[in-house]
């Protein structure tokens, strides 16, 4: 799954008339970038969720034929946050754990190492601290994720979840941290650091950035 629904408020005024997903990067749309990485890990089949200006999304990928991809895509209309998007998108998820990636990031991790079935609820893929996000997010050790004192690093937005994760959860607007912090008071979230490329395409400076060095 594609997270591709947030209003992208820090990207206006770019986000005014082109959803953030589909904004340009080095020639090709930005959402574009997961799309044929998730192809060559051997990915057949991708959920996408949209709010804002979501027709142009679809208007834009289609069915997902031109990159060997089934796209079906869950419409919001109001934005429902992480956890409350995933949670609509569950009936189309299928009982399998599934990956799901952020659209608003960009990165050259390889999707084929994810484990297929995770060891607990979740598995998060962290990354070092980029310099606007200096105090990280979690803990990672000897492969569990938690809170609590030490080192902490980044989450990256990709991960791959069970959908027991959202057992008790109800239809509507709500995010994902809390979900996965109770998971991991439960030691059932594994994880791994990423010392790769990535980048949090969070602002048109980062954007701008990020396609100069694409270019390079």
């Amino acid at each position: 799954m594609i997270l591709a629904a947030g209003r992208g408020e820090r990207m206006r005024p770019l986000t005014d008339t082109i959803p953030k997903p589909l904004l340009p990067l080095a020639g090709r749309p930005l959402i574009e970038y997961h799309l044929r990485a998730l192809a060559a890990a051997g990915v057949r089949e991708v959920v996408i969720n949209h709010a804002h200006l979501g027709h142009r999304l679809e208007d834009a990928l289609g069915d997902g034929s031109r990159w060997g991809l089934a796209i079906a895509w869950s419409p919001e209309g109001e934005a429902l946050e992480t956890g409350g998007g995933i949670f609509r998108a569950l009936p189309l998820l299928g009982e399998a754990p599934f990956i799901v990636v952020n659209g608003d990031v960009w990165s050259d991790f390889d999707f084929s190492g994810l484990p297929a079935e995770p060891a607990g609820l979740a598995h998060l893929v962290l990354v070092d601290n980029p310099a606007h996000h200096p105090a990280g997010d979690f803990v990672l050790a000897d492969g569990r994720v938690r809170e609590g004192d030490g080192p902490r690093l980044t989450f990256s937005g990709i991960g791959v979840y069970r959908p027991a994760l959202f057992a008790g959860c109800a239809p509507g607007r709500f995010p994902l941290g809390p979900l996965l912090r109770t998971a991991m008071a439960r030691d059932e979230v594994s994880g791994e650091h990423y010392r790769g490329r990535w980048v949090d395409v969070g602002t048109p400076e980062r954007l701008a950035a990020l396609e100069a060095e694409l270019l390079r």
